[in-house]
């Protein structure tokens, strides 16, 4: 998981672009339009949950409504980004090289990991509103800053959020429908944490 992060983060070091087809801005900017994309804000949630339950092997002494929130952001988040990218961006990219290698890391390997190993491992009951209501102010609070700082910088992480490109009505359009998605999955995760079995199953 992390190793896919870090190879993506020496790419944009070294100049390479996904998603952005002039030249390269400054270092910098860079390295901050790398933490403003949704998918690698995700991919370092999934690799802070997961260095947290590491930690502690058996991972039912692991909660809080700190864990809990970053857990579910991570899971939900690492699937709302594989199934964006699928529908919305793998179209349009043309990827070879190392660059490939970091995309199909983010965007398809690392997803499936994280929810096999949610779905296999938990810990769970884990879903509570706190931490649903944590995931969708992350997810407002972050479409909020990238709206605004477009129309101040004129750039923003993913095309299908470009107001200039596809115009408001078709931005909010597609805004509103991962939000759907998105409470939806919430919806899905939290009644998986209720119905799958605890776990780690806890000894006698």
């Amino acid at each position: 998981m992390i190793s896919a992060l870090l190879l993506q983060f020496v790419l944009v070091l070294d100049g390479a672009s996904v998603l952005v087809a002039e030249d390269p801005p400054g270092l910098g900017t860079r390295v901050f339009r790398f933490l403003c994309y949704f998918t690698i804000q995700s991919n370092l949630l999934v690799a802070v949950a997961t260095s947290r339950l590491a930690m502690r092997p058996g991972g039912s002494a692991v909660d809080g409504a700190l864990f809990r929130a970053v857990r579910l952001a991570a899971v939900a988040g690492i699937t709302i980004t594989a199934l964006v990218h699928f529908v919305l961006l793998r179209p349009l990219l043309d990827l070879h090289g190392w660059s490939a290698v970091a995309d199909t890391g983010l965007h398809q390997v690392v997803p499936a990991l994280a929810v096999a190993g949610w779905l296999g491992f938990g810990p769970r009951p884990r879903v509570d509103a706190r931490a649903i209501g944590a995931v969708l102010a992350w997810a407002l609070v972050w479409l909020a800053f990238t709206l605004v700082a477009g129309q101040v910088s004129g750039w923003v992480p993913y095309p299908f959020l470009d107001n200039r490109e596809h115009g408001w009505w078709a931005v909010a359009g597609t805004c509103l429908a991962i939000l759907a998605l998105t409470l939806a999955l919430l919806a899905g995760l939290r009644y998986l944490d209720r119905r799958l079995p605890p776990a780690p199953t806890l000894g006698p």
